[in-house]
């Protein structure tokens, strides 16, 4: 045995230390199990996203809500350019569907076709005021 006698104030900071060093022990187990969720669900994903179903069934929705809101605003408001920048960004973004998914040049024409879609929208809500 030890006659070694350790000062309250050193065991209290001691404890401090060992439950410190729990608590990271505790974070460093929740942060491998969620960055290996993280990643699995990641990969599912990027399958699924990938898919040319998810495209085309977006798609599919964009110009219903389109023909929907841009067609009753031209209705409503008389004015067919909001309506009719809607469409051409739509068209963009359903020629984006025609290119290689290499390369990025999807990408870039989908993401400028959603943007004029969305002017078109930002038009149209305007027409309206």
């Amino acid at each position: 045995m030890s006659a070694h006698v350790h000062h309250p104030a050193i065991h209290w900071i001691e404890s401090r230390f060992d439950g410190l060093a729990i608590g990271l022990s505790g974070l460093c187990v929740i942060h491998c199990v969620a960055s290996s969720v993280l990643v699995a669900l990641a990969a599912s994903a990027g399958g699924l996203l990938l898919n040319p179903i998810f495209h085309e069934v977006g798609l599919s929705i964009a110009i219903l809500l389109g023909v929907i809101a841009l067609g009753r605003g031209a209705v409503t408001h008389g004015y067919m350019l909001p309506a009719a920048v809607g469409s051409f960004g739509l068209g963009m973004m359903a020629g984006a569907m025609s290119l290689p998914h290499d390369g990025g040049g999807e990408t870039i024409w989908t993401l400028a076709g959603v943007a004029v879609l969305a002017l078109g929208h930002d038009l149209n809500r305007r027409a309206a005021n």
